[in-house]
């Protein structure tokens, strides 16, 4: 079932009961592999009522994502272990280490690969990221450098737009952008360093770049613009009168999922593909609460074999806007993030699965 999800050319297709009823198997059946397999994750499952076998997708058991930060959580020996993906984090701060099989691996690539091809078609395109080359020099396999290394698949002679110091390399530019005069170009970049280092360089000079034609995907928070109050409207009008951009697309992730990401549509609205769902739930009571209504999201995935990731309760705010029936043609829920929920305001949600090891 999943080989064949992850195949298909268009990964928004399945209807409301065809697919809540696909993902209710394989997340009973990862949620009793990992209870077997992961011994951190059967006391947490243990130490709650939630059950193993659950009848509704809301009721398939969920962890945290910050406890991700707090424990090792994994489903295989040793010997299997392939990658482990660290989140982002400021010094000083707890990241979460994620650990990947070659299994689970392959299957992000794959997920990645038939959710993004759905939007900038099968051609791989020129490709400017809007970073600069880190990765020549990293020393650990982070959130950053896993989302680089994921999109560049899908373009070719990529052109690293920032040098060490993240000033636009603007002889690179203009030679990249004459010798692919008139192709589409495929740009990628986090929205923050688009932001602070594309956008805010040329409006500081007064000048536009005619991208018109090419194609931006760009993801990774909001939290820094969202405390310079720009909102993702304000933000895709500058970018179409800086650079005559018209198609962009925000995606929303993160590396405790890596693979199943949330892509913008033409509407503005988050999707969740075939093999991926969110629920939103009130981030006091944390019950369901119905389409429409702000909450904290959970995202359920299929991919993650190697460690519990497959039910997740996030800090980021959302509403389910609707499901099967958006403009874009896309089936399956689409949704809106709207920021973080404050530290503060979180109601016990890590208190629940506090462990005694």
């Amino acid at each position: 079932m999943i080989e064949e999800l992850l195949s298909s050319e268009n990964p928004y297709q399945q209807s409301r009961l065809e697919k809540q009823s696909m993902l209710l198997e394989q997340l009973n059946e990862l949620t009793s592999f990992h209870y077997q397999h992961c011994m951190p994750y059967q006391r947490i499952i243990d130490k709650t009522d939630m059950s193993k076998q659950a009848a509704r997708l809301e009721d398939i058991p969920y962890l945290p994502v910050q406890l991700f930060k707090m424990l090792d959580l994994f489903s295989m020996p040793p010997s299997e272990h392939f990658k482990t993906l660290n989140s982002s984090g400021t010094t000083g701060q707890q990241v979460s280490r994620i650990h990947i099989d070659r299994t689970t691996s392959v299957l992000q690539t794959k997920a990645l690969n038939t959710i993004v091809r759905s939007f900038l078609g099968k051609s791989r395109l020129p490709m400017i990221i809007v970073d600069n080359n880190f990765l020549k020099n990293r020393l650990q396999f982070s959130a950053r450098s896993a989302g680089t290394i994921g999109f560049s698949q899908f373009g070719h002679h990529h052109l690293y737009l920032l040098d060490d110091e993240m000033k636009v390399q603007e002889q690179e530019l203009e030679a990249f952008l004459e010798r692919y005069n008139g192709q589409p170009i495929f740009l990628f970049g986090f929205t923050f360093i688009l932001w602070e280092y594309l956008l805010q360089y040329y409006r500081a000079r007064n000048r536009k770049l005619d991208l018109s034609g090419s194609k931006l995907i760009h993801g990774g928070g909001w939290k820094k613009l969202q405390e310079q109050s720009v909102s993702d409207a304000e933000f895709r009008r500058l970018l179409k009168e800086q650079f005559g951009l018209t198609e962009v697309y925000n995606y929303y992730g993160m590396v405790e999922q890596v693979g199943s990401i949330y892509m913008q549509c033409e509407q503005g609205h988050l999707h969740t593909p075939d093999f991926a769902d969110v629920l939103v739930r009130d981030p006091d009571t944390l019950d369901v609460v119905p389409y429409g209504q702000k909450g904290l999201i959970q995202v359920l995935s299929i991919l993650p074999r190697s460690y519990p990731g497959h039910s997740l309760l996030t800090e980021d705010m959302g509403t389910i806007v609707g499901e099967d029936d958006c403009r874009c043609g896309r089936k399956g829920k689409y949704f809106t993030i709207e920021g973080r929920l404050p530290k503060a305001e979180l109601r016990g949600c890590s208190d629940t699965f506090t462990l005694q090891t």
